[in-house]
């Protein structure tokens, strides 16, 4: 067996295990965008060296295990790196328009270069800090993978949120001090313990809402 085959084996089992239905063509973008993170990663510095041989489980897998919990219409990808999580979430949700930001330019360029070789229509790459873009709207889903604290992404976002809107954090152990810290305006909708196939960590994913925009 090559190892192309067997990482798809690898992908497709678990895809299943997260209870994900994803297309052949979605499977193919996957596997395309993995390939792509490790060539250019030496470059453009996107994930540490020690993890460019855990690709899988630890970007692609991880980032993919928060998709039961997104609500229908579009998402925004607050300081998104090598377009994690969004990425994988705009090549399984083709319907989905997903805008993908950062203040890194290197790493939005090879955003751009993955949505140009994967055709994604539904990806808006932007070159900014989160933080500057106060006009941008509002969007039905924000994400963050790689903020320090739940403060400083609730903080950052606040513009972009409106009471529809889901804020979904993703942490490693239980953030209980950081839950403490939130602003008044911020509902806890609940913490949900992820389990993603082949990876021993502890992750977990802090699901909020603006409950009053005009308090603080």
């Amino acid at each position: 067996m090559t190892v192309k085959n067997s990482e798809r084996i690898k992908l497709e089992s678990g895809l299943d295990r997260l209870g994900l239905d994803v297309s052949a063509r979605a499977v193919d973008g996957l596997l395309t965008y993995m390939d792509l993170l490790k060539e250019w990663s030496g470059t453009y510095n996107l994930v540490a060296p020690g993890e460019r041989g855990f690709l899988l489980a630890r970007h692609i897998l991880d980032s993919l295990s928060i998709a039961p919990w997104l609500q229908a219409g579009s998402l925004l990808d607050a300081g998104t790196g090598a377009g994690l999580p969004g990425l994988p979430l705009a090549i399984i949700n083709p319907g989905m328009e997903v805008t993908l930001v950062d203040s890194a330019g290197k790493k939005i360029r090879f955003i751009r270069h993955v949505g140009r070789a994967l055709k994604l229509a539904n990806i808006h790459p932007l070159h900014l800090r989160v933080e500057s873009r106060a006009d941008g709207g509002t969007f039905s889903n924000i994400t963050s993978r790689a903020f320090a604290s739940l403060k400083g992404f609730v903080e950052a976002v606040r513009p972009y949120a409106d009471i529809e809107s889901r804020l979904l954090a993703m942490k490693g152990t239980h953030p209980g001090e950081e839950l403490e810290e939130l602003p008044g305006w911020v509902k806890i909708q609940s913490v949900e313990q992820l389990t993603v196939p082949y990876l021993h960590a502890d992750r977990h994913l802090v699901i909020m809402s603006v409950s009053d925009q005009t308090s603080t």
